[in-house]
């Protein structure tokens, strides 16, 4: 499988741009449904699912595909699964409505309930990274692929939370560490900073399901940091209720 990141980059480009066709096409491209839970759908939401779906199963037929914007399989059924894609189509439907340009693609290969190859593509930039286990961490940028690498800092750390979902007990549990700064970043795009050495520590307690996380879990692990879950059941995906518990990520200590 690993022959198809080129490829599967590709995707998520074109994909990207019909995030941002919508994007570019104002508001009134940019009504709004809400679901049932509450949260937000655009039209760039479906027009990525629809397409990258489509693309996934002509890619190969035998890999069930586990979306956002799917209806959700029984767990008796997806219990057997051994491999599957986790996506999200669009992660960060508030920041996209809110035009703040902190949105992304989450897609991550799945075997044994865990990551193997994932990407995070930003459409804005147009850039994808990806990672595949034990092989690294890359951005794809102008054609090109670069490794990407994590800090390894013993102070003056930057800290990096949700835009929209912050809270008082997120700030509290960061005092552990030596953050002397704090940025609020939108959707996925926080594991790429980390990844990438923008930032150092990142802590969720706030619910997220299973394609907010899987792809950005295997990324960071990758460049060098450490991602853990705070559970037993630590790291495993295809839960019976794909809501994941609060998380956090630092940097090797």
């Amino acid at each position: 499988m690993n022959h198809n990141a080129p490829h599967i980059i590709q995707l998520l480009q074109q994909a990207g741009e019909l995030i941002m066709d919508v994007y570019r096409g104002g508001s009134a491209k940019a009504e709004v449904e809400w679901k049932s839970d509450n949260s937000p759908l655009t039209l760039a939401d479906r027009k990525s699912h629809d397409f990258l779906t489509e693309f996934l199963v002509k890619l190969d037929a035998s890999i069930p595909i586990m979306s956002e914007e799917s209806q959700q399989i029984d767990f008796e059924i997806r219990k057997h699964w051994t491999r599957y894609w986790c996506l999200d189509p669009l992660d960060g439907t508030k920041e996209f409505i809110k035009r703040n340009d902190q949105f992304t693609i989450n897609l991550a290969l799945m075997e044994n309930a865990l990551p193997v190859m994932s990407f995070i593509h930003v459409p804005v930039s147009g850039h994808t990274y990806w990672a595949i286990r034990g092989q690294g961490a890359f951005r794809h940028a102008g054609g090109i692929n670069s490794r990407i690498q994590s800090n390894n800092k013993k102070k003056d750390w930057i800290a990096v939370g949700s835009s929209s979902h912050g809270t008082d007990v997120e700030a509290e549990w960061m005092k552990q560490f030596p953050v002397t700064s704090y940025l609020k970043i939108g959707s996925a795009l926080k594991f790429c900073y980390i990844a990438s050495g923008l930032a150092d520590v990142y802590y969720r307690s706030r619910p997220t399901m299973e394609w907010d996380t899987s792809a950005g879990h295997l990324l960071v692990e990758e460049a060098g940091a450490i991602f853990s879950y705070m559970s037993e059941d630590n790291g495993h995906y295809n839960k019976p209720i794909l809501l994941n518990p609060p998380f956090w990520v630092t940097i090797s200590l």
